[in-house]
């Protein structure tokens, strides 16, 4: 079983950055897409950016694109999300997904906890 664990978030003013982490542990999937999603206070859950198992194609939501970015070290079986120029729109829980496929938006088959993120003025 896949089990994945978020790290990272906190709480940071408009205009900086934070590095979300999630760590994979369980059966390995080194080859299937990767995504990160978000849910703000009273809306529905977001898809935020994917990326594919050898990592050189990514997708983002046009929201976060040039700014979020998404990598993956499969040695440390671990996907990143590098947040840059943050605003108070992109506060929400981020969750970490792996075994994604498809597009617009992609489905995922396993999900982290998620770890909230709070961009303040």
């Amino acid at each position: 079983q896949v089990r994945l664990a978020e790290s990272g978030g906190g709480s940071v003013q408009a205009g900086g950055s934070l590095r979300l982490s999630c760590a994979a542990s369980g059966r390995t999937f080194s080859r299937a897409g990767m995504g990160w999603f978000r849910q703000a206070p009273g809306k529905e859950r977001e898809f935020v950016g994917t990326i594919g198992w050898s990592g050189g194609s990514t997708l983002y939501a046009e929201p976060v694109k040039g700014r979020f970015t998404i990598s993956r070290d499969n040695a440390k079986n671990t996907v990143y999300l590098q947040m840059n120029s943050l605003k108070l729109e992109d506060t929400a829980v981020y969750y970490c997904a792996a075994g994604c496929s498809g597009i617009s938006p992609p489905s995922c088959d396993y999900w982290g906890q998620g770890t909230q993120v709070t961009v303040s003025s």
